[in-house]
């Protein structure tokens, strides 16, 4: 279905993407004729969900009986039966279970997920929560050939994450993260946000999901409000003087200054960019000033899986286990962007050891990706690593 100026205009995208060859499409849409359906699109859903619950359910030993609260995820995909009735219905949960599915939030919705299951654990003593983070790519391919609605195919790929959280008290000593915040950052009440990201029909009556040219600025301004919140949360005292000071120079003195960035690498030994694409993690990098042993992870996740919408700070935290390891102690920062327009984050402190092996990252060359991405034009971080 597309044209000769389309098909040319993805294959330059996917070029210089930061995508790797080994990430992965849905078969409705590799066969000839595409078949997107409602059934292949709950087979995608079957095939990344629940193989990803089953093995968090087999490694944590804990059974579908015991899970009181289930918070799926699935921007676009929300078919009746809910996506959560699905997975009850497959693992035969309890007629009790508290279930809620989250649709049409974008890449930024698991850490609300997560919000949403932290609530719940509040009101609801002594059980598990169950959170699926995924996109469904199967019915939402593209096949029209406007240009701000062709840049989804070059990006997304199949992928998901399944998490389990609980308020028991015995769990506190195996558990591998405690959350200690989410901050939640909506900017749609500013037109340009909110139509920055906007599924709509092009003048052919193709469907499809348009990214504005807006887009980075809206990022920008959203990562500014959240992290203006998060950073009093979590900054030591030293830069949250350093900041203030600043302000004043600022502002009442008039003194004429460049704005204090705030380190962020004293308030976090790892941090989790969503992997929107190349342009996403190399801004957020040079926003915080984070350097490329922050923003590498982000960039394999990248070049691995493609953009695996919100499960894509999951990915980028299975890379650290297995890559490089956390530490007992160690802070970590997910930082979601997504449609609405919002920003969220989510932190963590580990709780013991964490660096056994992901499935996902099994033999993955990193030599390999990092002299892909320094071949890529306008590569300015491979010189940067420190290795």
């Amino acid at each position: 279905r597309f044209s000769k100026e389309a098909l040319a205009f993805q294959e330059r995208i996917a070029a210089r993407s930061g995508l790797g060859s080994c990430t992965y499409l849905p078969p409705a849409i590799q066969c000839q004729p595409p078949e997107p359906t409602m059934a292949h699109a709950r087979a995608e859903f079957e095939a990344v969900m629940l193989t990803s619950v089953e093995n968090l359910l087999a490694r944590t030993g804990i059974r579908p009986g015991q899970i009181g609260i289930i918070v799926v995820n699935c921007s676009l995909f929300n078919p009746t039966p809910s996506l959560a009735a699905l997975v009850i219905n497959h693992f035969k949960m309890r007629s009790d279970t508290i279930s809620y599915n989250l649709s049409g939030m974008g890449c930024s919705a698991s850490p609300i997920a997560i919000d949403m299951a932290r609530q719940m654990l509040q009101l609801y003593p002594s059980t598990y929560a169950l959170v699926l983070s995924t996109e469904n790519i199967t019915q939402n391919w593209y096949f029209g050939n406007e240009r701000s609605m062709l840049m989804p195919n070059c990006l997304f790929r199949v992928g998901g994450a399944a998490m389990l959280l609980s308020n028991k008290r015995r769990e506190y000593f195996r558990s591998k993260y405690e959350l200690h915040h989410t901050v939640r950052t909506h900017l749609g009440a500013r037109d340009a946000a909110y139509n920055c990201i906007y599924q709509q029909e092009d003048e052919q009556g193709e469907v499809g999901v348009k990214l504005a040219k807006e887009l980075m600025a809206v990022a920008g301004e959203g990562l500014k409000v959240n992290v203006t919140t998060l950073g009093p949360l979590v900054l030591p005292f030293s830069e949250q003087a350093a900041f203030v000071v600043n302000l004043v120079m600022r502002k009442v003195l008039g003194r004429n200054l460049k704005p204090y960035i705030p380190n962020f690498r004293k308030a976090f030994e790892h941090v989790c960019i969503h992997t929107g694409g190349r342009a996403v993690i190399d801004e957020i990098e040079r926003q915080l000033r984070l350097g490329d042993d922050y923003a590498e992870p982000s960039r394999a996740t990248l070049y691995r899986f493609g953009n695996v919408s919100s499960a894509s700070i999951w990915y980028v935290l299975a890379y650290l286990e297995t890559i490089r390891g956390v530490k007992r102690g160690d802070r970590v920062w997910q930082l979601a962007f997504g449609s609405g327009f919002k920003c969220n984050s989510a932190v963590w402190r580990a709780l013991r050891h964490n660096n056994s092996p992901h499935a996902a990252w099994e033999d993955f060359d990193v030599g390999e990706m990092r002299e892909h991405l320094a071949s890529l034009p306008n590569h300015h971080h491979a010189a940067k690593h420190k290795g």
